[in-house]
């Protein structure tokens, strides 16, 4: 049965904010994830950057002893072409991780601020979401 017009609204905050916040796990853990795969691209261009003449010019020992404008030119072309493959790397690790842990069926339908009665979740299964119990490992995310 449907629900009253305040009631209605109500669940609808509470589902939003639900879905919000399990958005933002998705974010975090994302950001968690790129930075550490991409950490060795961002030490290299970064190290590049610096030592090189025409951009940062530091004054750091190991800028005028080792590296050059030459090596940190080769510095910042290492790091964008390494970047590419770590890219895939990263979003195969986000996404073998949030399959399993099934972070996207998480997300709750709006339907359910709008008719009493209405389950939970999408699928009988377990998940972090605390919302099922013995999953069908048929059902897909974006389902």
């Amino acid at each position: 049965e449907p629900r009253s017009a305040w009631c209605c609204l109500a669940w609808t905050l509470v589902i939003g904010a639900m879905n919000i916040l399990v958005f933002l796990l998705n974010l975090l853990l994302m950001v968690v994830i790129f930075t550490v795969v991409l950490l060795p691209t961002i030490v290299v261009v970064y190290f590049g950057f610096q030592c090189h003449s025409q951009v940062l010019h530091s004054s750091a020992r190991y800028c005028k002893s080792i590296l050059d404008d030459n090596s940190s030119s080769a510095l910042i072309i290492l790091g964008f072409v390494i970047m590419s493959p770590l890219i895939v790397v990263a979003m195969a690790i986000y996404c073998s991780l949030a399959r399993r842990l099934r972070l996207f069926m998480c997300f709750q339908p709006y339907s359910l601020a709008v008719y009493k009665g209405g389950k939970w979740c999408r699928s009988e299964g377990g998940g972090p979401c605390g919302c099922a119990r013995g999953c069908n490992t048929q059902v897909k995310a974006w389902v």
